[in-house]
């Protein structure tokens, strides 16, 4: 409980931080992300009960009406390439973080950072910028469309 409790602090800390920057700022993406932030990691895991990355990027997406497929790989073959200096919030972001091709992914929320489900520290933000995501960086996917966007940065309607 000690450990969940710190993980919110730190986070609403961040998400402080990020302020008006997030397109998504009181978005029901926010909303979303922000019930999770300081989940365990659990590998295989889809829920609240502990996510893995691919989970945690298909219960978010889930959350806003749009399907994924659980696997990095699955989803890194979805939607439209974006290039890392046009990213929005609500795009997903790939990493090789084992060597073989693309094995994490994570969604960009805006200010240069990314909300993932890290096998060290469970559903955390993180900066693009950081050495070790920059260095195992592989690219990014826009799933949304422009009207699901709006939808999803309108915060007039809630999320489950």
């Amino acid at each position: 409980m000690k450990k969940k409790l710190t993980a919110v602090a730190v986070t609403m800390s961040i998400l402080f931080t990020l302020g008006a920057g997030s397109a998504f700022a009181d978005s029901k993406l926010d909303k979303v992300v922000d019930r999770v932030i300081g989940t365990d990691y659990k590998s295989g895991g889809t829920s609240t009960n502990g996510f893995d990355c691919s989970g945690f990027t298909q219960y978010v997406f889930a959350k806003l009406g749009i399907d994924l497929p659980h696997q990095s790989g699955s989803q890194f073959r979805m939607g439209s390439s974006v290039s890392k200096g046009d990213l929005k919030a609500g795009d997903l972001v790939f990493f090789n973080t084992l060597g073989s091709g693309v094995s994490h992914v994570g969604v960009f929320v805006g200010d240069g950072k990314f909300a993932h489900a890290s096998s060290s520290k469970g559903v955390t933000i993180s900066k693009l910028s950081d050495s070790y995501y920059t260095n195992r960086y592989v690219g990014a996917k826009r799933i949304l469309s422009n009207e699901a966007f709006q939808s999803v940065a309108d915060s007039s309607d809630d999320v489950e």
